[in-house]
């Protein structure tokens, strides 16, 4: 299947190339991510991604476009809704910075495939500045640290998976191009005031994130085979919904 823009995110893409959401959406459940792919299945759209992805089609040049597919974005006076008017003090903010728009100033939406541990993986750069870097622009809450139960405090770039976005991200470019650029996020918070940060992820940070890719997505591609049963993590929307009592639980007792 040859990428476009246009097909890029498909159904078909998503059962013909592992990307870094999906790879994602796999380690947080593996039996949701498969009734991603199958098409069981469909995330709902949050007003926090769609202010992101507002963000991002501006930068992009597509934002008339954006507007044309997401009409919720306005009330019914036809004035944005306040936190789209909070997306355009964003990219107002970013717009007043120089190093920031330079860094997301290079050729947008570049699409390049490779292959990871035998398994096809697509990306789509934000802004790919040939022989030189990778940038990603992220819109986020704001810039806290978060918290996974399993391993305690995390920066908020990891605990988002970004550092494993940057290491595929910089192994496919490597693929086609020879080069391992460094990569950067261009990030922007949501917050009143917003927050600005443009961060290199460190190159061992990235190397020890692609070990982590390349060690679970065998896994993950057997699953999407259907080779091995997806496992359920019995917490998430989707599998609450497909959930099926098969024996009564039993209570715990805890004594002092």
């Amino acid at each position: 299947m040859q990428l476009t823009r246009d097909n890029y995110f498909s159904h078909q893409a998503g059962i013909d190339y592992m990307s870094v959401s999906q790879f994602k959406s796999f380690n947080k459940c593996q039996n949701t991510a498969l009734a991603e792919i199958k098409g069981l299945y469909k995330r709902e759209k949050t007003t926090a991604l769609i202010v992101g992805s507002y963000v991002d089609a501006y930068f992009d040049g597509d934002l008339d476009d954006f507007i044309k597919k997401n009409p919720e974005i306005f009330k019914r006076d036809g004035t944005l809704k306040s936190d789209f008017l909070q997306a355009n003090i964003i990219i107002q903010r970013i717009e007043r910075d120089k190093l920031f728009m330079d860094y997301i100033s290079g050729e947008k939406q570049i699409i390049m495939t490779g292959i990871i541990s035998g398994i096809p993986v697509k990306i789509m750069m934000d802004s790919y500045h040939p022989g030189d870097k990778i940038v990603d622009r992220k819109i986020m809450r704001d810039f806290s640290d978060g918290y996974d139960p399993e391993t305690g405090h995390l920066p908020w770039y990891e605990y988002w998976g970004y550092d494993i976005q940057g290491a595929v991200y910089q192994e496919i470019v490597r693929q086609n191009t020879g080069e391992k650029l460094p990569f950067y996020l261009a990030a922007a918070t949501k917050e009143k005031e917003p927050d600005i940060d443009v961060l290199h992820i460190d190159q061992q940070e990235l190397d020890f994130a692609l070990d982590r890719f390349m060690r679970d997505a065998p896994l993950y591609d057997a699953i999407k085979q259907g080779v091995i049963e997806p496992e359920r993590c019995e917490k998430c929307e989707y599998c609450r919904k497909t959930k099926v009592l098969k024996a009564p639980s039993e209570s715990s007792l805890y004594f002092i």
